[in-house]
């Protein structure tokens, strides 16, 4: 980078004095952004967030309101955080982190006073959901890493109730590789409500100050004869089960090397036998599973370590033993040839040649070539530890993995996470071994070598990746590459999406108008982000602003027209509206509104997220006792796909009936809904065991059994019920159901888990250990850890509900 005499800094009434360093490229982008909807795309480590930063800085000064951020992993929030409360002169305590770390009651007390919020999407998806936030005031929302608003992914639904309920919506939308060609970063433009879009690339004078160029190297590493003969043994079984597979019609390859893409066909093939009520269908499925572990071993075995396969055969075993194993699980472990390749890799004393060769390299690179970090990525977690053991013999060197707990390894806290990142800035340690937890967006130090284990086939990772180095100093970017393996495969792969997105960045920039265009007549269609800047009901920001990009970061002063904005451009404060929430519901009354509560655990469905965006509904999250929904003092509903209910009687932990027979005793006007067609046909069930369960739930229970087409037709379903049961009979939603004559023993788990985090799992738990409600109340919280199921949170809540002063 060029010496300059002297560093200037961005001057703003809310950014901290000398401390965000003014880069004309971050200023263009930033007046961009907060005159429209916006889609920034600038190379990872050049400062994405910092153009956030000044967009979220002038929105709270110029119109007030409230910012949200979403960013995917708690790591990459925390870090967003820890920068936005340093870069801005506002209390530290007015912004806030969400993650499910956070208790949901107090998630909704943190809003209401928070001025920047920075969360995980998924937390502010269930918040929504479950009514406990309004987005009415947010003024300013930014998507981190935008490239993953695509298909199910929270960033969609959010971004849908943004553009619903904001009084004054402005969206930024950041990455470093929005999509692997022009209709993958389109799709993402249009699911998140963007129609502006600015790109820069390292080709830009203004970027290029502030980068150098990465090359990245090829290291082809030949494999042993042992670690060959592992691999032939099991694509031995692989051709010997695809074989199978041909006879049964779905497929034409038997070659071990069949692709991803063959199987997912093999796979639908077989489905369409199931669905046939063929038999030799679910066969096939099973051998079909049998294939996809086997390949699984194989990639390991080729591209990782001899460990890591060792690693992989030993949760094989434990999970044939275990009970409920599949059939596939069973024949793997049993089959002669995978036992042999098993012995032999459990024999094999010697590391695989990518072991010893990224030794070669970090030496070279931290000791002849006098460097200071390298970070190594790898894919597989058991590469990850086994790796990290080995270097640690010769360097000081840590792991960095996700927060999961897997068979055999310990995943980190976050606090963890953030320590070690922390001692690798400061330099306490040099190398860092990272599965794809680090990729996105971290801000990890400059480095002088980042070390890719193997290729990453996927075009967004590897740029992610080849961002963390090259960023103030000259870097290496090393790939390791296993010959005659995936590993080449994988190689092609990766360069030509990687040169696929390169090319549609570069076209993107040079014809951004014309992309806009396209973006403007596609999201004026969007029924969905009705009343979102640029939609059919008022002109968009830009339209309404107009204000010059830079005006706002001068080097002095900022504008001083900054204050003279037309008040009615801002959004309705706490003291402009009586009705709090009411706009983001289409402006009825709270007495107007139709509630429906929704089981936690119904967020897998689209179900909970479709209601919530509709006019006139307002939703609501429990952790029910019995139901999936709840729509009156005397309506529940039990929701089942036609395959959960063909589950239900074939076994399962607990039957239909019981849960039936629970509903049944709370709510007088129970309801199962059978979700999805082929009822009849989808399993080996003969129909009148089906039709036998039909009528014992009508008969038996007194249970109305409705079918619904899909998830939609279930919500209209459900609304209407709702609307006929709260408006035309006027009677009250209650999660508890209407008074009946309840057991002594229910009226005992009743009174227990009615304290908030208590389920009725848990409140048995406590009376089967204590024998009483008033031994489970007077109960320590040290008696109460002991308790199977019960935790440091629910202890510290029962002990809280008990003890303090009403």
């Amino acid at each position: 980078m060029a010496a300059t005499d002297e560093v200037a800094y961005v001057e703003h009434p809310l950014l901290a004095p000398s401390f965000i360093e003014r880069r004309l490229y971050q200023i263009q982008l930033a007046g961009t952004a907060r005159d429209g909807h916006t889609l920034v795309c600038l190379p990872t480590g050049l400062g994405k967030t910092t153009v956030s930063l000044l967009v979220t800085a002038e929105r709270l000064s110029e119109v007030g309101g409230k910012s949200l951020l979403l960013a995917p992993t708690k790591p990459l929030v925390q870090q967003h955080a820890d920068f936005y409360r340093e870069a801005l002169s506002i209390p530290d305590d007015d912004i806030v982190v969400f993650t499910g770390d956070v208790r949901p009651d107090d998630r909704a007390a943190l809003w209401n006073d928070a001025q920047i919020v920075i969360a995980t999407p998924q937390v502010v998806e269930n918040d929504l959901v479950g009514g406990r936030v309004s987005l009415e005031h947010v003024t300013h929302l930014t998507f981190d890493e935008c490239h993953r608003g695509t298909g199910d992914y929270a960033y969609v639904y959010i971004a849908e109730r943004y553009h619903q309920d904001a009084g004054n919506a402005l969206v930024t939308g950041m990455s470093a590789s929005p999509g692997g060609d022009k209709e993958d970063i389109l799709t993402v433009c249009e699911n998140l409500g963007l129609v502006d879009v600015t790109v820069m690339t390292e080709d830009d004078a203004d970027v290029a100050e502030y980068t150098y160029d990465t090359e990245v190297e090829w290291e082809r590493i030949g494999l042993p004869e042992e670690i060959l003969t592992i691999r032939n043994a099991l694509n031995e079984v692989i051709k010997d089960r695809l074989s199978k597979l041909k006879s049964l019609g779905v497929t034409r390859a038997t070659s071990p090397d069949i692709s991803q893409k063959q199987l997912n066909g093999i796979r639908a093939e077989l489905q369409k036998m199931i669905n046939a009520d063929d038999g030799d269908g679910y066969k096939g499925m099973s051998v079909h599973a049998e294939v996809m572990k086997l390949r699984r071993a194989v990639e390991l075995v080729e591209t990782q370590s001899v460990e890591s396969v060792r690693r992989y055969f030993e949760r094989q075993r434990n999970a044939a033993r275990s009970s409920g194993a599949s059939k596939a699980s069973q024949r793997l472990v049993a089959e002669p040839k995978v036992r042999e390749a098993m012995r032999l890799a459990e024999s094999f004393d010697e590391l695989h040649p990518k072991f010893s060769k990224t030794r070669i390299l970090l030496a070279e690179t931290l000791g002849l070539g006098g460097g200071e970090r390298v970070i190594v990525f790898t894919e597989s977690r058991d590469t990850a530890e086994a790796l990290t053991e080995f270097l640690s013999q010769s360097f000081d060197a840590r792991r960095f993995v996700g927060q999961g707990d897997k068979e055999g390894s310990d995943g980190m806290t976050q606090k963890q996470q953030q320590e070690t990142l922390d001692a690798f800035r400061a330099g306490e340690f040099e190398v860092l071994v990272s599965t794809s937890v680090a990729e996105e967006g971290l801000d990890v130090p400059e480095v002088d070598l980042v070390l890719f284990y193997e290729p990453v086939p996927t075009a967004i990772r590897s740029i992610q990746r080849k961002g963390r180095t090259g960023r103030q100093t000259e870097g290496r970017v090393i790939v390791l590459m296993a010959e005659d393996t995936r590993d080449e495969a994988y190689f092609w792969i990766s360069r030509r999406k990687e040169s696929q997105m390169e090319d549609e960045l570069k076209k993107l920039k040079g014809v951004a108008d014309e992309v806009e265009d396209e973006l403007d007549d596609s999201q004026q269609s969007l029924d969905a982000f009705e009343g979102s800047a640029g939609g059919e009901s008022g002109p968009s920001v830009r339209e309404k602003r107009m204000q010059p990009g830079l005006t706002d970061f001068s080097e002095s002063e900022t504008n001083d027209d900054a204050d003279t904005v037309d008040s009615e451009e801002g959004p309705a404060t706490d003291a402009d509206s009586e009705d709090g929430v009411v706009a983001a519901v289409g402006g009825r009354d709270d007495e107007e509104l139709v509630e429906i509560v929704a089981d936690q655990r119904e967020l897998d469905s689209t179900i909970a997220r479709d209601l919530s965006t509709r006019e006139g509904v307002r939703t609501r999250l429990e952790t029910l006792a019995v139901g999936d929904y709840v729509l009156s003092d005397r309506v529940a509903v039990e929701r089942k796909s036609v395959s959960d209910f063909l589950d239900t009687l074939t076994g399962g932990d607990r039957s239909l009936f019981e849960q039936v027979a629970d509903m049944s005793r709370h709510y007088s006007r129970p309801i199962v809904v059978i979700e999805g067609d082929r009822l009849y046909e989808e399993r080996n069930v003969h129909p009148n065991a089906i039709r036998g369960a039909l009528s014992s739930l009508a008969v038996d229970f007194g249970v109305s059994v409705l079918r619904t087409e899909d998830e939609k037709d279930t919500a209209d379903l459900l609304e209407v019920i709702a609307t006929r049961e709260q408006a035309s009979a006027e009677r009250s939603v209650n999660v508890h159901g209407e008074k009946s004559a309840k057991t002594l023993d229910e009226q005992q788990e009743y009174v227990v888990s009615s304290i908030a985090d208590i389920g009725p799992v848990s409140a048995r738990a406590l009376l089967e250990h204590f024998g009483s409600v008033e031994a489970v109340m007077t109960a320590s919280k040290d008696d109460l850890l002991e308790v199977h199921g019960v935790g440091e949170v629910t202890a510290d809540r029962i002990r809280e509900v008990v003890g303090s002063t009403y």
